[in-house]
Order: C-alpha cells, then structure tokens, then sequence
C-alpha cells in the first residue's frame, strides 16, 4: 500500500513540473528591446524583463513582402512560449544547423561555429575550407523546390535557416510537418554592406552568443567606417565604374543605391548608372551598356570572366573602349573554386571591409596599396 501511494505522489509531481515553468499569457510581454540593429532593418530581437527567453522577429523577409513577419521564441530557463504565439520555437541555443544559403555558412563560421552546421543547399558551392573538410559528415539537403527530406530528416537540426526570394519558401509547409523549427534570414535584402554584416547578430543569438555576435559587428563596422574616412578625408577625384556583363540581349545594373553601388561610392569611386534609383536592378540595351563602358574608368564585376581574352570574345566590340585598352577590368573571384562558388558572395557579407579594401586598391592605390583579398586584375 505504501509503495502504491508512493507512486502516485510521483505521478502527481511529475504532472505539475511543466506546470510550474513560467508561461506567458500573451505575446505582448516580450517587448523590450534587448538588441536594436543600427545599419539592418530587418529583424529585432526582444525579451521579457525577468526572463532569458527571446523573441526574433523578422520583418519582410522576401522581395515584395508587404507586412508579412517570421518570428522565432527561443526558450530558455524553464519558460514556455507564450499562450497566443503562432510562430516557430526553438528550445534553447541551436547547436545542430543546416544553412541554406553560404551567407549563413559565413556567419556560423565569423562566429566560431562552423562545427553547428549539419546540413547545407550545394555543397560543391560552398568555399568555406572547414565545410569542405567535413563534407563527409555534413548532408546536402538540395535546393528550393527540390529538396531532399530525407537527408533534412537524418540530419537531425535544431533549426534550418532560410530565405526567400519573391515569396515564402516552399519548405515551410513540409518542416511544420516535421515539426522542425526554421526561420528567415534577410541579409541579401539589405542594400547597405554594414547592413548585411549586421545579420550576424540575430544568428549569434540562435546559437545563445549575441553578445559575441554583436563585438563582432562592431569590430568589422569600426573597420569599415575608418576605411571609408580615410577615402573622404582624401578628397580625391572619383573615377567612374562600370557593372557586369551582358545576360542574352540585356545588361543588368544595379540601382544608384544597391549593395555595389555604395560600395563603390565608399571607396571613393562614381558608379556610372545612375537612372536607377530603386531597388532591383534593370535592364538596359547593349548600346547604352557599350557607350557607359566608354565613359568608364573602371569595370568591375565581369561574371566568370577570367582574362581580358575571354572578355574580348564575349563582348568583341567593347574591345574598343579606352577601359579594356588600359586593361582596367577587375573581378571579383580571386577566391572562387572550380565548382563556380565564388567567396566574394559568401565571406564577404561578413567582411565588407575587406572589400572595401580593395575597391580603395583598384581606385586609388595612393591612398590604400596592398594585396587583394576577393578581387583580381584581368590579364
């Protein structure tokens, strides 16, 4: 009889443990700011005074998105997400990942935690060097709308990070299925380079380091901005920069306040087109593409074009134009691997300082000489 009441007295305080965890009743008691971005304007991060739980919210997370928002309630210490929450939960610090875009990948590993990620989209792409040594052990789940469940599943993640592009992911409704948390990251749809680089801190607070996360991007800002007063204290000339290379009949460029453009305007260069003032890039015809390239300086940015050869048999009549003569061409795959993963778009979110670097080299090498770290010169 006593062993009986016994177990029933275990019963019942096992039933009322979940009980006694803090719950809150509503959404709107997480809504102090723990983290407030200063160059993103996609995410915040906020909290409960009293509790470690927090709340990651992502705002617009697609080209396109009009008041649509992703939050994530990350559980710590015994809390519970609150009553009215309907969106992911992710109990505690992730520490098994998979990454769906190679700027996720970047940030894991300017973070220290390249040893998180159980899964990727293309392997082959990826240049990170600790990825690859592990690729053996890391499964690749595939890409947007062709994605391996299977090897999503035997990963086993805490947590997958996604993107969208013109709309939600095809993959949320399968990971609810699986009941597996996910959540957006939004760093490709930030114009300013500081702002990209800013993502690092919602993914610090994922894997429970946001104060890391936050050091680091004062660190590289801190970099940034000196490079950039330096270029401006110089009050140097600005040479004019031309973009890309012609896709099929069109030439895509970049608008007047895009990623590139501010980039180059931080290191002290004049981006040529300045029609644009939105926030896509825009076709234009071969002609005006050949009478910008005229007027440039600079060009920048030729694709997987590796050699002033190369570039003469894909685009035979800019072989003319006062740039390709003084060879004043640049790519910026000094560090891309043979598979046609280029770094300049996966570490380099997390290192616009090194780009600006050299962009400052390329413009104006009386200001700033020195070896290149994504860029080359075409010979």
């Amino acid at each position: 009889m006593k062993k009986s009441l016994l177990s029933i007295l275990i019963c019942v305080i096992l039933a009322l443990i979940p009980a006694c965890r803090n719950h809150s009743d509503t959404l709107s008691d997480f809504t102090e700011t723990l983290y407030n971005p200063s160059e993103a304007s996609g995410f915040s991060i906020s909290g409960k005074d009293g509790s470690e739980s927090t709340l990651l919210t992502v705002s617009n997370p697609w080209q396109g998105a009009d008041s649509v928002a992703s939050r994530l309630f990350i559980v710590r210490t015994g809390d519970e997400a609150p009553l009215t929450f309907e969106g992911q939960i992710l109990d505690g610090a992730a520490k098994r990942i998979v990454a769906t875009s190679s700027t996720h990948v970047a940030m894991l590993d300017a973070l220290g935690a390249t040893d998180r990620i159980v899964g990727v989209s293309g392997i082959n792409y990826i240049t990170n060097p600790e990825i690859q040594k592990r690729r053996e052990e890391i499964s690749d789940i595939g890409y947007e709308g062709n994605i391996d469940y299977e090897a999503l599943v035997a990963a086993d993640p805490d947590i997958v990070l996604l993107y969208g592009v013109n709309g939600a992911s095809s993959m949320e409704g399968k990971l609810r299925e699986l009941d597996i948390p996910y959540i957006y990251i939004g760093d490709y749809l930030e114009e300013s380079p500081l702002g990209k680089t800013e993502w690092i801190v919602p993914i610090a607070e994922i894997i429970g380091e946001r104060e890391k996360g936050e050091k680091k991007f004062a660190e590289i800002a801190d970099r940034y901005n000196e490079l950039k007063k330096k270029v401006a204290d110089a009050a140097i000339d600005a040479p004019s920069v031309m973009l890309n290379l012609p896709y099929g009949d069109s030439w895509f460029m970049p608008s007047s306040s895009s990623y590139m453009a501010r980039l180059i305007s931080d290191a002290g260069g004049d981006y040529i087109y300045k029609k644009d003032t939105g926030s896509t890039s825009l076709p234009i015809d071969l002609e005006e593409a050949y009478t910008l390239t005229s007027q440039a300086d600079f060009w920048l940015n030729t694709d997987q074009i590796s050699s002033l050869t190369a570039l003469a048999k894909k685009c035979p009549k800019f072989t003319d134009t006062r740039v390709f003569r003084n060879g004043s061409v640049y790519n910026n795959t000094l560090r891309a691997n043979s598979a046609g993963g280029n770094d300049f778009f996966e570490s380099g979110i997390t290192n616009p300082d090194l780009i600006l670097q050299d962009l400052i080299h390329i413009f104006h090498p009386e200001i700033l000489d020195g070896s290149f770290t994504y860029y080359k010169k075409l010979i």
